[in-house]
């Protein structure tokens, strides 16, 4: 599979995704079919290059596994609220949505270069040092985003903590944990299929960095803190959570000043 076979199968997908919003006005399908898109291209990947050996099953195996974990939990918020908010008063512009699903489709091929990049690229024999650092990295980006949800998760659906906003387990240490983890999971990718890149597919560390990035600074911590500060900026509990908590990285918060 090349990396333009693997672009058409995310635009292709999300393309899909796109007339089944707009025919039935409904949100259901957007975070869904990001995941099953990862899936497409893993799978997708082996078949075509034929990519049976232990290395190449790895790495589709640890994509399928993120996005199996990422998409149920997805799926099972969305039925639950019915709606996401982003797409509010956008449901009914074609345009717009045209304009987001086409984007998540090229989001969606960029992350995954370090994935198609190795399984196009011949088997190795070297030492298997950055597999297993790889793995390593990735599992634990996985437990981090996945007990992060959790609690999160279980926050929101207890009475007592609505209209509150969460500050314990992992959140206590981090404000965005769940992120972190999801960055941990995509650099543990690359490191896995490190050995297998040489020469230009080096630029499958474009895979890892675009994630971070996009987390750091456009859709992902930038606009759930300017809703916090909405929601929250009043309260001195927030406030003080914000100077104490780190954003990112999971560490002791710091002391009262």
């Amino acid at each position: 599979m090349t990396i333009w076979t693997a672009l058409a199968i995310c635009l292709g997908i999300n393309a899909l995704g796109f007339v089944l919003a707009l025919a039935g006005r409904s949100d259901r399908y957007t975070d869904i079919s990001y995941a099953l898109t990862f899936m497409a291209v893993a799978f997708a990947g082996l078949f075509m290059n034929s990519a049976w050996e232990w290395h190449s099953i790895l790495l589709a195996a640890m994509i399928v596994l993120w996005a199996t974990r990422l998409g149920g939990y997805l799926l099972i918020r969305i039925l639950r609220t019915k709606r996401d908010e982003r797409f509010d008063g956008r449901r009914e512009r074609p345009a717009w949505l045209a304009r987001f699903w086409t984007l998540q489709a090229i989001s969606v091929w960029v992350i995954s270069m370090p994935l198609v990049l190795a399984l196009g690229a011949a088997s190795t024999t070297s030492p298997p040092f950055w597999i297993w650092a790889g793995v390593t990295v990735w599992a634990a980006g996985l437990a981090i985003e996945t007990a992060s949800d959790w609690q999160k998760y279980r926050f929101r659906n207890q009475v007592e903590n609505r209209g509150s906003f969460i500050r314990s387990g992992l959140w206590k240490y981090s404000r965005h944990p769940n992120y972190f983890g999801e960055m941990l999971v995509w650099w543990g990718i690359w490191l896995t299929a490190l050995p297998r890149l040489s020469g230009w597919r080096h630029v499958a560390v474009a895979g890892p960095l675009f994630i971070t990035l996009l987390l750091l600074f456009f859709s992902g911590i930038p606009i759930l803190e300017k809703k916090a500060k909405e929601k929250y900026g009043h309260d001195p509990a927030w406030q003080a959570y914000m100077r104490r908590t780190n954003k990112l990285i999971p560490w002791f918060p710091r002391r009262k000043n």
